[in-house]
């Protein structure tokens, strides 16, 4: 894959002797929700990781933008709109202000958004980290849809992030087709997309 720069905030990865037109490019949002990286008192890990989880496991044309915001309801909520509306994603992936902190507000900004929400995709991310740590069960990771676009909440942790992407993306792609997004596909050697048979572009 070729990996090209098109502004601070937006790559573009394009298949081996691929082409791209706007219609079948999947822009994804990578929002990471952190006071400390977004005052650059450190660098942002999390978003990085879920960019090379990506960029492994797509095989159709995809973009992303990435944001960095305080841990702030309204900040969290701007962004989503922003990178939902606006800049017309069709997945935004947050990461990090899932827990039960005071100033862990994800979740909260991510309802406030969303049409409607889609509480198995939360229920199988608890249950993907506990097999790792007892504490995932304070996890308040959820998902939803804008739209004809996906919302989905990941923890701060880069290892949790490989860990929940790899059990759980597999339903994303058709999840998307449902709500009206363009057509993802995967390479399985990392993650096997599922469809049902008559949902399959041969």
């Amino acid at each position: 894959m070729t990996l090209r720069l098109l502004t601070d905030a937006i790559f573009c990865i394009t298949p081996p002797g691929g082409t791209m037109t706007g219609s079948d490019v999947c822009r994804f949002g990578v929002l990471t929700a952190s006071d400390r990286a977004s005052a650059g008192d450190y660098d942002d890990l999390s978003g990085p990781a879920i960019e090379r989880f990506l960029e492994a496991a797509l095989t159709s044309p995809w973009e992303v933008l990435r944001r960095v915001v305080a841990d702030e309801q309204d900040a969290i909520e701007a962004a989503l709109v922003e990178l939902l509306d606006t800049e017309g994603c069709s997945v935004v992936v947050t990461t990090g202000g899932t827990g039960p902190a005071p100033r862990d507000v994800t979740p909260e900004a991510t309802e406030s958004v969303c049409e409607r929400m889609l509480p198995g995709f939360g229920e199988q991310m608890r249950a993907v980290s506990l097999k790792h740590v007892p504490t995932a069960i304070l996890s308040r990771q959820t998902a939803g849809i804008r739209g004809s676009s996906l919302v989905l909440n990941l923890p701060g942790s880069p290892r949790s992030i490989h860990e929940i992407l790899d059990e759980v993306f597999a339903a994303v792609p058709y999840c998307v087709d449902l709500i009206g997004g363009p057509y993802i596909t995967t390479d399985p050697a990392v993650v096997d997309a599922f469809r049902p048979p008559h949902a399959r572009r041969e």
